[in-house]
């Protein structure tokens, strides 16, 4: 999905993601989503199309934002102004467009952000995820819109355990499906061979911060040190454009981390994905203060100059994030 993008669309998207969701009333959505994975897990949502953007608004009720729907158009109003008015999209598994999977819906890892480890969720096996996708293609509704499949997941015993578990479903739904498939994983040694090998097209190991004390501090017993030494192989065996990591924005980094980070990232050739952090009701410890507009819109064009100086592209990725643009800000997308 390709934006129309214009600095004020832009603006609004920048402004909608900051504030997080929207009071509606559930009743008048259709397909609603509850991620199982990442920080915003276990939080309901729904997917908006305006101006060419795409845009995923948690349900808050209470939220400054007061949606409703008006014929076919959801519009929202801040304090009784209009702010936008735009068309509800189905969310075929988590997102539009995508079967985008989490197999492990637990995690043996404590980053403080993320409340997976605290919900108790389920563990997929092949069967399962292929089942999900059959319902997708049954469904006569979603079945022309699936464009790629998308795998992430915790750790449910180790990292090695986890990502052979992935590359024999990735292996399965590769014999069986025409459709790009995508990996978010935490990295071992042999995971990007293991992952090309079984015929993911694209692989994201995220980092959530550049800030090496700020990771200690909120990712502990991970190794940013190991992410950056896995991407950089990823890039050599992936190719350029096919490798993403993920920046939490709001964990309580300066913006020249970020900054510095993504230059980091990009000179090695992994295209970064900024992600509004989320305050999450279960992690009330975690101190993440969401970024305001400005701060998002001013970091998105900063990693669009970036991804310019060193020939990236985001609108080419088939898989995962940056083709969905939900969460974030995408270069060359939205910005």
């Amino acid at each position: 999905m390709k934006a129309q993008a214009t600095d004020k669309s832009a603006e609004i998207k920048a402004f909608l993601i900051a504030q997080g969701g929207v009071d509606i009333d559930e009743r008048v959505l259709g397909r609603i989503t509850t991620p199982a994975s990442g920080p915003g897990a276990g939080l309901t949502s729904f997917f908006l199309r305006f101006d060419g953007h795409r845009v995923r608004l948690g349900i808050k009720h209470n939220s400054r934002l007061k949606a409703s729907l008006e014929g076919d158009e959801v519009v929202i109003r801040d304090h009784e102004k209009e702010i936008v008015r735009g068309c509800l999209e189905d969310a075929i598994a988590h997102c539009p467009e995508q079967a985008y999977i989490t197999v492990s819906e637990v995690c043996i890892f404590d980053c403080q952000y993320c409340p997976v480890p605290l919900l108790g969720g389920s563990v997929k096996d092949r069967d399962d995820v292929e089942t999900a996708i059959e319902r997708i293609l049954a469904d006569p509704k979603l079945a022309g819109k699936l464009k790629a499949i998308a795998l992430t997941s915790g750790v449910e015993e180790s990292p090695q355990s986890e990502v052979e578990r992935i590359a024999v479903i990735v292996s399965a739904l590769k014999e069986k499906y025409d459709l790009p498939i995508g990996v978010s994983v935490y990295p071992t040694p042999s995971s990007t061979r293991l992952l090309k090998d079984a015929g993911a097209d694209e692989i994201k190991y995220n980092v959530e911060t550049m800030d090496p004390q700020l990771f200690q501090t909120m990712c502990p017993g991970l190794s940013l040190e190991f992410i950056l030494h896995a991407l950089k192989d990823a890039v050599e065996v992936f190719g350029r454009n096919k490798v993403f990591s993920n920046i939490l924005v709001g964990l309580g980094e300066d913006d020249d981390s970020i900054i510095d980070g993504m230059e980091e990232l990009t000179n090695m050739g992994v295209i970064p994905m900024l992600r509004a952090a989320v305050e999450h009701p279960l992690r009330p410890e975690a101190g993440i203060r969401r970024p305001d507009a400005d701060r998002l819109l001013r970091l998105s064009r900063k990693e669009r100059e970036l991804l310019d100086k060193h020939e990236l592209r985001a609108d080419v990725a088939q898989t995962m994030c940056a083709p969905c643009t939900g969460c974030d800000l995408v270069p060359h997308r939205d910005v």
